[in-house]
């Protein structure tokens, strides 16, 4: 009785089912603005008279002011109240949208995406708390797959349904689509979502103003690194070598003045919890993982298979069906099997799968990774659920918002790692395999100057046979990058596979939770 008491206070009586909705669609519509925005980069660029390299700040400009709101999110909603806080969060998103879709110079829509960027940063811990809180704890690995359909269905759904609205309409509906989800989410959350006792009583204390100013300087610099490395060759450039020291100054004093500060913007003696300390390094490796997937393979049919962006979507879009096939499974069974098990079979399908991704070839049609794709899916709700279910297992309930915007900044952070890691692997590793190809393949070899007369004489018949020469030559130089592009994929895809074996380990430094257990005493 006392314990059905304890939940109808932080419930306020509603059923926590149409609080997981709710707060699901704010976190949905913000995931999902993520990927749409990334394909429809190309088109935002030429509509508004930009090159590519300065429409990535579109990106970048978002997930700079988001990363930055994430783990002072709990602060903010300590000190206005979590549910106005996260009402107002999603009306920023809902309207900055809109003037990201009518902007009409890069200048406006650099300035939209910083304020949209703001006003995502806090849905995704605020979401997550409010789903852990209203769910007691036996029930809480079935909530976590609600959410989860939000945070891993979303980032498959994006690249397909951004290239279907860009090419049917234009990319300016990748944004105005976030208008109806979000006045949705706006009713349903001041309809059903209510501030538990312990919020309302809170005291937030004065706002930690270096704390925040360190958050943005290293979270900054660290998101210009990563956009412009592989461009501007990495430590090669003196402006990244001045920004990597700004990044490594600001961290180091980000982590000394939050540890020592009484009440900081980001309470970092949270890490002395192990279950904590160990979910934060494995979805930092996770965010590697998935964010590199996500990127990698549809550029894997863009680029060496010639698909165009909605192809491309509709062929790795599956992954969306096998993670929607496991949210049900893995929300009936998470309360019952150990987390560890079930972690360490999401990471071996994950793993297992990248091998396969890395054993294709050229030959490949649309349909022959399909089963792959979906099983990848599938195990990718057997990762973040119980990772999310097993990090807060052992935290007390006032601790879970500041936790949750350390937790979602750690995935975000990996997310983008990945992502500029997977860059420069595939540019470097394709120029270390055309160089060694090249070194095999002599171009005095009789089998080769066959090959060139055979092509040579085939083109003959549409032009001189100067031309012919040049342009067989021409062709097998092509072929040439082909083969050491997919070299680079597949060594892409490998590592991905090693990282995800590595996590395994990680798993099982995990605390066994007992299962149906409440908070460590003095949760409320």
């Amino acid at each position: 009785m006392a314990e059905a008491a304890e939940q109808t206070s932080l419930t306020g009586g509603v059923n926590p089912w149409l609080i997981a909705i709710s707060v699901m669609l704010a976190t949905f519509m913000e995931v999902l603005d993520t990927a749409i925005a990334s394909v429809a980069l190309p088109y935002i660029a030429g509509s508004l008279s930009a090159t590519t390299d300065e429409a990535t700040w579109v990106l970048t400009s978002y997930l700079v002011s988001n990363a930055v709101i994430l783990p002072a999110s709990n602060w903010f909603s300590m000190r206005f109240g979590r549910k106005r806080f996260l009402i107002t969060c999603v009306i920023i998103f809902t309207i900055s949208s809109f003037f990201c879709g009518a902007a009409t110079s890069l200048a406006f829509i650099l300035i939209a995406r910083v304020i949209q960027g703001a006003g995502g940063g806090a849905l995704q811990p605020l979401s997550q708390a409010i789903l852990l809180e209203s769910f007691p704890p036996q029930k809480r690995g079935a909530a976590m797959a609600v959410f989860a359909f939000g945070v891993v269905v979303a980032p498959v759904l994006g690249p397909t349904l951004g290239g279907w609205l860009t090419d049917t309409y234009s990319w300016r509906y990748a944004f105005y689509i976030n208008i109806p989800i979000g006045i949705l989410a706006v009713y349903m959350i001041s309809r059903f979502v209510k501030d538990p006792p312990y919020i309302k009583k809170s005291n937030a204390g004065k706002f930690d103003g270096v704390g925040f100013g360190l958050l943005a300087v290293w979270i900054g610099s660290l998101q210009c690194i990563l956009d412009k490395g592989q461009q501007d060759d990495w430590f090669g450039a003196v402006w990244i070598r001045w920004a990597a020291a700004f990044l490594v100054i600001s961290f180091v004093w980000f982590i000394i003045h939050s540890w020592r500060k009484d009440r900081p913007l980001v309470n970092l003696k949270t890490f002395k919890d192990r279950n904590f300390a160990v979910g934060c390094a494995l979805i930092f490796s996770f965010g590697l993982c998935i964010y590199s997937m996500i990127t990698v393979l549809p550029l894997y049919y863009q680029e060496l298979l010639g698909y165009t962006a909605f192809s491309a979507g509709l062929v790795v879009g599956p992954r969306g069906i096998g993670s929607i096939i496991g949210m049900p499974v893995i929300g009936f069974i998470g309360s019952k099997v150990d987390a560890r098990y079930l972690l360490t079979f999401g990471f071996l399908v994950f793993g297992i799968t990248s091998l396969v991704f890395g054993n294709s070839d050229l030959g490949i049609g649309p349909y022959t990774l399909l089963w792959p794709i979906i099983i990848t899916g599938f195990g990718l709700s057997f990762v973040f659920v119980p990772i999310a279910t097993q990090t807060y297992a052992t935290l007390r309930n006032e601790q879970i918002g500041n936790a949750s915007g350390i937790f979602n900044l750690m995935r975000n952070v990996g997310g983008s790692i990945g992502i500029s890691i997977t860059q420069t692997l595939l540019t470097r590793r394709k120029d270390y395999h055309q160089n060694d190809i090249t070194n095999y393949v002599a171009t005095t070899q009789t089998w080769f100057q066959q090959r060139v007369g055979s092509l040579s004489g085939y083109l003959s018949h549409y032009t001189n046979p100067a031309n012919a020469t040049h342009a067989a030559q021409s062709q097998l130089y092509s072929q040439l990058g082909q083969q050491a592009l997919l070299w680079a994929f597949i060594d892409v895809f490998r590592w991905t596979a090693l990282l995800s074996f590595g996590c395994i380990i990680l798993v099982w430094f995990f605390k066994k939770a007992a299962k149906g257990a409440k908070p460590p005493a003095g949760a409320h």
